[in-house]
């Protein structure tokens, strides 16, 4: 596809940010993803949020914080609208008072944008919107998975047996066979646990679990070069939870953990993504209810700037 025929952004030196229609990064609000390379969706449902609701509302602040967002990387120097062709193409439908029901409607939803041949970008929503995106993209057998949170998500159950939490994605994942456990990384878990042998069955099944102290200790480029060689050259999704980052710069999340990531942090590992085999990937758990002035939303718009970029190179590259 010629370069002139991607869509662009609204210009903000012709435009003002405050003006015109909310969408991510102020690109053009298409009907499918039919003809694009990435396609920028929301995801606003958050039943399986087991403590402070809030994350359906992520997708919309999103948007309207993504308005920031400009045409190029200003360390990479990438510019992804000139590169891959890319657009908004709206909110997947969502059930908020029936669980499985949601579930399947993303499921449904995503598997038309995968269908289509695009790369997904997604904004929940809760950590469970996950489990129906995989389940799209990994009809043909379990992909790798780069995990950026506070909190593993592989519990059992909940409140009883209650299979499908925000806690419980990639337990259900693993069991349904959507993800090679010996291909996932799991990147800034802490915080206090339900019980000392929580990740043990993570841990059993091959995950590697990097936790804050050692990626403390190790830093930004050594724990990305393991990350990257653990999930190879092979299908990869990527997922970053707005809670692995520290809620001091982050406090508008369901499930808050001190001591996480900078901005500055996040913003370089994934950078550090560049050379992965990204199949799609998703920021989550962005919950305006309980954010201030903004600052959650936009790491949430910032981090999917990131992504894209990244996202965007590939996509150039194999062309």
């Amino acid at each position: 596809m010629p370069m002139t025929t991607f869509h662009q952004p609204v210009d903000a030196a012709k435009v003002p940010r405050f003006a015109g229609h909310s969408t991510f990064m102020r690109l053009p609000a298409v009907p499918t993803a039919e003809g694009l390379d990435i396609a920028l969706v929301g995801i606003p449902w958050d039943g399986g949020t087991t403590n402070r609701a809030g994350a359906r509302h992520g997708p919309r602040e999103v948007r309207n914080q993504s308005s920031l967002m400009r045409a190029a990387h200003h360390a990479s120097g990438i510019a992804p609208f000139s590169i891959a062709n890319v657009a908004d193409v709206g909110d997947l439908p969502v059930n908020p008072i029936n669980l499985l029901d949601g579930l399947n409607l993303i499921e449904t939803g995503m598997a038309k944008i995968v269908a289509s041949g695009a790369l997904p970008l997604s904004c929940g929503g809760d950590h469970l919107t996950t489990l129906p995106v995989l389940r799209a993209l990994a009809k043909s057998g379990p992909v790798g998975l780069i995990h950026f949170d506070a909190h593993s998500d592989t519990n059992d159950s909940y409140f009883g047996d209650n299979p499908f939490t925000h806690g419980t994605p990639f337990r259900r994942a693993i069991e349904e066979g959507l993800l090679d456990p010996h291909r996932i990384v799991q990147i800034g878990i802490r915080g206090s646990v339900y019980e000392p042998g929580e990740h043990d069955w993570a841990k059993a099944q091959g995950i590697r679990i990097i936790y804050m102290e050692e990626f403390v200790r190790r830093g930004v480029a050594e724990v990305m070069a393991e990350a990257r060689t653990i999930v190879g050259d092979a299908p990869t999704y990527v997922t970053f939870d707005v809670d692995s980052i520290d809620p001091s710069m982050a406090p508008g999340t369901g499930t808050p953990e001190i001591g996480g990531f900078t901005t500055r942090e996040a913003q370089e590992m994934v950078r550090l993504l560049a050379g992965v085999n990204i199949i799609g990937a998703d920021v989550v758990e962005v919950a305006p209810p309980f954010d201030l002035a903004g600052m959650t939303a936009l790491v949430g718009a910032t981090l999917m700037f990131e992504l894209l970029c990244v996202m965007a190179d590939l996509v150039d590259r194999r062309r």
